[in-house]
């Protein structure tokens, strides 16, 4: 922050006339266009692909990406700021959005060459290409470097095997069609008695890259596909090889901090909307002759929900306004964010679907659904454990 700013006048949430006008665009966008669209695509569990493509029109898609490579060119605070609006309606839709703009062009964005952000940006940030990433597999998530997908350079190709789990976008309709874009992470060779991982791009023309199958019946994010991927002697390019053999741990660490921040930001737009639900329910709705919000009881779950989401909201911002996109720096608290504000948004959620009784269990009324989408952000990106795992080392480190 500037030494010349009035801290009595600065807006944590809003701190620039760029940042006001986004939250308002994003807030007219999701009223006339996300929000009539949310329940059926939850019960239908189809992802919006022509809405997603939207985004694209208005500068979304690539929102952190320089303006040189046809992206927005702006913070993570604006990425925090668009991903708390979008899940204040469909966080499933939210999530598919994520998986493009900051796991796959964001990463893509800070780690690619001059040629490759050329040559690939342009279409992602428009939305004529749909992006994802790759690296959790069916039996590894958080242990990255238990992964087995293997990438062997042969002549002018890398011959890439395995399969990926738990892929969001990995699909992008019924019929399965693959992603345009997969950043994919594959081990290349042992360096030191560890394996050495490196990162890739996959197109969706490659022979030997399908789709295996759509993960149906999921509990929450519905509206987001998600799908296993299959590498079958895929030949890549070594043109499309991310800076270096081994390169991707430096890649992986670069990115989860706006990663985590703005899963963080999912479960804030979670829990204003389930707070604002609550508000209005215990206002309106009376019993034993009197408003809901007459009693102790609705009060505890109304103030302790406000009081914590602004708590958290804070501490999101906060971390999001320090961060620099091009290197690390806010590992504890990137961590930190999404530790607290995850739980913290399915809390405001359950609480919410209490206040409203029989009504919030249904999903005319919205809060069902939050809720559930609201525990997947406790899972995905890193568990609240390894989160609580990640926080303890670091900070010892310090000591």
């Amino acid at each position: 922050m500037s030494a010349n700013v009035d801290l009595r006048t600065f807006d944590l949430f809003n701190p620039t006339e760029e940042h006001s006008m986004l939250r308002q665009t994003i807030k007219d966008f999701v009223k006339a266009e996300v929000e009539p669209q949310a329940l059926h695509h939850d019960r239908k569990e189809l992802f919006n692909l022509p809405l997603f493509r939207k985004l694209g029109e208005l500068g979304l898609l690539g929102i952190t990406v320089p303006e040189e490579y046809s992206g927005s060119g702006m913070d993570a605070l604006a990425a925090v700021i668009v991903h708390e609006e979008l899940s204040y309606s469909d966080p499933g839709f939210c999530l598919a959005y994520l998986a493009h703009a900051m796991l796959a062009v964001n990463n893509f964005a800070f780690n690619a060459s001059e040629v490759q952000k050329k040559s690939m940006l342009p279409k992602l940030c428009s939305g004529e290409w749909v992006g994802c990433m790759a690296m959790s597999e069916p039996h590894v998530g958080t242990d990255v470097m238990g992964m087995k997908a293997t990438a062997v350079a042969t002549g002018d190709h890398y011959i890439l095997n395995g399969r990926k789990m738990w892929i969001t976008n990995g699909t992008i309709d019924e019929s399965g069609t693959p992603a345009d874009f997969v950043l994919v992470y594959a081990i290349t060779g042992e360096k030191n008695g560890r394996p050495q991982i490196s990162s890739f791009v996959v197109e969706k023309d490659f022979v030997g890259y399908s789709v295996g199958q759509k993960i149906r019946d999921k509990s929450g994010m519905r509206a987001s596909n998600t799908a296993e991927l299959v590498f079958d002697n895929c030949k890549i390019p070594k043109t499309n090889l991310i800076g270096h053999e081994g390169d991707s741990m430096l890649h992986m660490m670069r990115n989860l901090e706006i990663e985590r921040v703005t899963l963080a930001a999912m479960s804030l737009g979670i829990a204003k909307r389930s707070l604002d639900v609550m508000i209005r329910y215990a206002k309106e709705r009376e019993a034993f002759g009197k408003p809901l919000n007459h009693f102790g009881q609705i009060q505890k779950y109304i103030a302790d929900s406000y009081a914590e989401y602004k708590a958290a909201a804070c501490y999101v911002y906060d971390t999001a306004r320090k961060m620099d996109l091009t290197k690390e720096g806010q590992r504890v608290d990137s961590d930190g964010v999404k530790l607290v504000a995850t739980t913290m948004g399915k809390n405001v959620a359950d609480r919410a679907i209490q206040v409203l009784g029989g009504y919030g269990y249904v999903g005319e009324y919205v809060v069902e659904r939050l809720w559930r989408d609201a525990k997947l952000l406790e899972i995905g990106g890193g568990t609240i454990e390894a989160h609580q795992k990640n926080i303890t080392r670091d900070l010892s480190k310090h000591l």
